[in-house]
């Protein structure tokens, strides 16, 4: 039987990465082009006052952030976008973008024009909702212990700007204990090293909310270029972390959904594989040179049989279709095809169990309408319900009758003299649709040369118009010399077909010359 084909990964229009890849481009060549407007903003403002300049400076960092993380946000966005055929990529991969770093706060565009405050300490300009009004700032005296906050920065820690700022001294308390010593290793290098600050910590306001702050700061010198003073922005990027979380546990969700999407359906090819019959091109049945009660002549109208298995369209997941040719003791031949509804192993797994008492039902010498009745009696106790579509029936070549009976299935089709037919269906609903559903059965009498095309009903989207297309065949199909040369008739007709669901189809043909 031929393996469904694979394809964990389904394909993506190329726009869309497309699309994705520009504007990672475009924020890198942002991302420089800013690294030089900072060269310049320093160098034009070296004789302005020095709060102006620690402010426009501090903008065009805070800028640099917003672009990291708007690079991040593109980054997992790319990640997260399924692979194309032609460049699939394994989701516990990770894309390479130098500058491809998290996620963009909502409101990103507020702040790089922003026109400078020449107070003193160089306080941000607020705006209710927009960037700046979760940035603020302050400036620790080490000379005179005076600390100035800004109104937004006290906001942000959840303080009334009339009780001012908290000291260094009081700026631990107020800070996790695992990130107290980012805060203080930022400080003291500051302050004693003269470099600058740039980290993150979390704080714990009086009113029990956390908030994360970035932290990005400088010493100020004295003339004796001892430090005065510290001076630093800080930004609330607590809702940009929260987010940045949310993408990480969902990336981490759908990489462990991928993998389990990966193992169900290595397991339902295996229990299909496992469980359908193992021969390859064509069979015949009865395999011996007589059988029970046969004449030599009956020898003549055994059954030359073969079938296929077409996959679904996207072939994520297997379904739960069958096809089966069983020789039974009495020489008679078993034919069926089927299929559950559903997809992965718990598909496979009833199909599986299915066809087993189809199989075990036949060889105990049960007729299709009562084998049907009984597994819709499986199915009503069965502790996975599903619906099942059918066909069964039992060919007798020593009087070239075929019995069948079905359950809500196309009617097998008989091919003769360069035409088709669906045969006459007996009475029979869905399996697993009504419990205790009455079957009937019925019989067609074949000549030497007949076909017999069973179906799963899905070798298309529309079931009414795949039987219409396979009448269409009958040329065709009468005039080859063997059921494979049939299969392969039907394969390549319907081989393209954009299915939803797999699709089983076999194939017999009765053996001899016609009398």
């Amino acid at each position: 039987m031929p393996s469904p084909r694979s394809a964990d990964h389904p394909a993506v229009s190329p726009p869309q990465r497309d699309t994705v890849d520009a504007l990672i481009s475009q924020t890198q060549r942002l991302r420089g082009g800013l690294d030089a407007v900072r060269r310049d903003t320093v160098a034009d403002l070296s004789g302005t006052d020095d709060a102006q300049v620690r402010w426009q400076r501090a903008l065009c960092e805070l800028a640099v952030h917003q672009l990291d993380d708007l690079g991040r946000h593109l980054g997992e966005l790319r990640e997260g976008l399924p692979a194309a055929p032609s460049e699939t990529v394994e989701p516990s991969e990770t894309v390479d973008h130098p500058e491809a770093v998290d996620h963009p706060e909502p409101e990103a565009d507020a702040t790089a024009g922003a026109p400078a405050r020449s107070e003193a300490a160089g306080h941000a300009p607020t705006g209710r909702g927009s960037l700046l009004s979760r940035v603020g700032s302050a400036e620790w005296n080490l000379l005179t212990d005076e600390v100035t906050w800004s109104d937004e920065l006290c906001r942000i820690f959840g303080r009334d700007p009339g009780d001012g700022g908290l000291t260094l001294d009081e700026l631990p308390s107020w800070v996790f204990s695992e990130d107290q010593p980012i805060l203080t290793a930022m400080v003291t290098d500051c302050l004693v090293d003269g470099k600058p600050i740039d980290g993150e910590f979390r704080v714990v306001r009086e009113d029990e909310v956390v908030r994360t702050v970035h932290m990005a700061g400088e010493p100020v010198l004295d003339t004796d270029s001892s430090t005065a003073s510290m001076w630093a922005v800080l930004r609330d990027v607590s809702e940009l972390r929260r987010s940045e979380r949310a993408v990480r546990e969902s990336r981490d969700t759908l990489r462990h959904q991928r993998r389990i999407a990966r193992t169900e359906r290595r397991l339902a090819v295996e229990v299909q594989e496992a469980v359908l019959p193992p021969w390859r091109g064509s069979l015949r049945l009865p395999a011996r040179d007589g059988f029970p009660g046969a004449g030599p002549a009956a020898d003549g109208a055994a059954l030359d049989l073969a079938a296929h298995y077409l996959p679904s369209e996207s072939s994520a997941q297997i379904g739960g279709d069958w096809y089966d040719a069983l020789e039974l003791p009495d020489g008679q031949t078993l034919l069926s095809v089927g299929g559950l509804t559903g997809h992965g192993v718990t598909a496979t797994c009833g199909m599986a169990m299915l066809l087993g008492a189809v199989r075990g039902m036949a060889v105990a010498g049960i007729e299709p309408g009562t084998l049907m009745g009984r597994l819709n009696q499986l199915l009503a106790v069965s502790s996975q319900p599903a619906l099942v579509g059918a066909v069964c029936g039992q060919y007798d070549p020593r009087t070239r009758t075929l019995v069948w009976a079905q359950a809500g299935h196309p009617a097998p089709l008989l091919f003769r003299g360069g035409t088709g037919r669906p045969l006459r269906s007996p009475d029979g609903v869905l399996l697993g649709a009504t419990a205790g559903a009455a079957y009937t059965q019925s019989e067609e009498r074949l000549e030497p040369g007949d076909l017999l095309v069973l179906h799963t009903g899905r070798l298309a989207r529309d079931t009414e118009g795949a039987t219409e297309r396979l009448l269409a065949l009958a040329p065709r199909l009468t005039a080859a010399h063997g059921a494979q040369e049939c299969v392969r008739t039907v394969a390549e007709a319907f081989g393209d077909e954009p299915r939803e669901n797999d699709a089983c189809v076999l194939i017999a043909r009765v053996t001899g010359a016609r009398a």
